[in-house]
């Protein structure tokens, strides 16, 4: 009897509804260093009202764990806060919530945290596309302006260790079977943001 009021009362919509939320969707904003990855990632999260997870933010916090300083981590913190991102971001989609994740990860470390989602989650990629020399610009600026910045990610060092190596020259997009949209962060956005976010809605690739 119970389950044939339950089918009496269902909406129409109901099972149209539950077969677009069949998935979490998942939006990784990511570009070279300085390239306004972060910047992006806020505005959709605000836009679409979805939590936002940055690596940047999760060394932050496990530097103030600890009471240290980048240039005092141990080898294997990177990978550690590397885990912590992953999990953290595979943790949201097992329990159905849909998210923003960014970070300046390369082809090699996004591709295999992102390839065993593909059937968990509606995976679309942002990447924010700009010039290195003006990534390496706006890099500059960016510690001029922040002095509190070399505590937490070692700027300053990566530029004087890597002048002509560094992970804003060398960096390789992440190249996966999944939806992906070039921003061009030079000046505005373009696409603009308007653009953007009808790209990563949940059913415009379906």
């Amino acid at each position: 009897i119970y389950r044939k009021m339950r089918r009496r009362f269902r909406p129409k919509s109901y099972s149209r509804t539950l077969a677009y939320m069949a998935k979490p969707l998942l939006i990784v904003v990511t570009g070279r260093p300085a390239s306004g990855k972060t910047t992006l990632a806020r505005i959709l999260s605000a836009a679409i009202k979805c939590p936002l997870l940055s690596r940047d933010e999760f060394k932050e916090g496990y530097i103030n764990t600890f009471q240290s300083q980048h240039k005092d981590l141990p080898a294997t913190s990177s990978l550690d806060i590397y885990a912590a991102f992953s999990q953290t971001i595979e943790l949201l989609l097992l329990k159905n919530i849909s998210l923003v994740a960014e970070a300046a990860f390369q082809h090699k470390l996004w591709y295999p945290k992102l390839m065993p989602l593909l059937d968990r989650a509606d995976i679309r990629i942002v990447l924010c596309d700009i010039a290195p020399e003006l990534a390496r610009n706006r890099f500059i600026d960016r510690m001029a302006s922040d002095a509190g910045r070399e505590k937490f990610h070692g700027d300053g060092a990566e530029l004087l260790q890597h002048p002509d190596d560094s992970l804003i020259i060398s960096y390789k997009a992440p190249d996966l079977p999944v939806p992906t949209l070039r921003v061009d962060t030079t000046k505005e956005y373009n696409p603009d943001i308007t653009t953007i976010l009808e790209f990563i809605r949940p059913d415009r690739h379906a």
